[in-house]
């Protein structure tokens, strides 16, 4: 499965709507940080395939779904399932990081 798009007029489909665990990177185009976890969020979505589903929400494009998740600080990834919030981490984080917490969504 590939990274997904996510906009105000697919969130609900996308993400509340999900069979599987949901990451959300919420990022922007000039935050240096936000193109350092891009290529890492598209390794978690290569590396766990179909079991989770992948998202980025540009904060520029999409203030309504930042400001639904209170996003302050860019990256932020959100984790989402059974289209509940379960988590939130902030900053630059490791693939091992977050697969490692998918794992658990998956577990549960």
């Amino acid at each position: 499965m590939g990274v997904v798009t996510l906009t105000k007029d697919n969130f609900e489909q996308e993400v509340l709507a999900a069979k599987v665990p949901v990451l959300i990177d919420f990022w922007a185009t000039w935050c240096g940080p936000c193109q350092m976890q891009s290529p890492i969020v598209d390794a978690v979505a290569e590396s766990l395939g179909d079991k989770v589903k992948v998202c980025k929400a540009n904060v520029d494009e999409q203030p309504q779904l930042a400001l639904n998740y209170q996003i302050v600080s860019i990256p932020t990834l959100v984790f989402m399932k059974d289209g509940m919030f379960q988590k939130k981490m902030v900053g630059l984080q490791t693939q091992s990081t977050i697969e490692d917490y998918l794992k658990t969504l998956l577990d549960a």
